[in-house]
């Protein structure tokens, strides 16, 4: 018996979600991985206690929450076929988004003008640490940039609508995963000193 057309599409979906979750998995066994590291780390003499997160990574967190924010009404707006407040939001997504890396670096800029350097003699296992998961993060989250661009131009070419969202959807989950992983890791760094 031959599959119908909406059959093969929301299997082709459960498939690329399925994949979508696998990936996310892994980058989650990353940073438990890191953030194990840092936890056992955090016993050596040369670690510093008394280090504090910039302002920059306060305000790139707060960013990053409008940007789920902004992603979420776009995949709800494509779901009524409003093409304008769709556009609207994915192009907020987008600024938001490279709002957050902007402010990654001020936040980095920040660390240094204190005195505390990422790598190098003068560098601290402390900051090294902070260096490598904000740095595996921005990877992941370059991932996600490249993914918008992708939903935007496809949005712009009219292939999305209220029966067709599955790009956006599986947009939306990942820069969701992204979003919670940045809080997880913020608060992690921010509490756990």
């Amino acid at each position: 018996m031959e599959m119908s057309l909406q059959e093969h599409n929301e299997r082709k979906a459960k498939s690329y979600k399925m994949l979508l979750w696998f990936a996310m998995i892994s980058i989650v066994m990353v940073f438990a991985g890191l953030t194990s590291a840092y936890v056992i780390s955090k016993s050596r003499p040369d670690w510093l206690n008394t280090f504090t997160l910039p302002s920059a990574f306060i305000a790139s967190t707060v960013v990053m929450v409008l940007s789920s924010l902004s992603f979420h009404l776009a995949k709800k707006a494509i779901q009524k076929d409003d093409r304008k407040a769709t556009t609207m939001y994915l192009l907020a997504t987008l600024v938001l988004g490279l709002a957050f890396v902007f402010l990654q670096f001020q936040g980095f800029s920040q660390v240094i003008a204190s005195g505390y350097f990422f790598t190098g003699s003068e560098s601290t296992i402390t900051t090294s640490f902070l260096y490598v998961v904000v740095m595996v993060h921005l990877a992941h989250l370059f991932g996600g940039l490249a993914a918008l661009l992708i939903i935007i131009y496809n949005h712009f070419k009219q292939k999305y609508n209220s029966t067709q969202t599955l790009g956006i959807e599986l947009g939306a989950m990942f820069w969701h995963f992204l979003d919670f992983l940045w809080l997880y890791l913020f608060l992690f760094f921010y509490f756990y000193k």
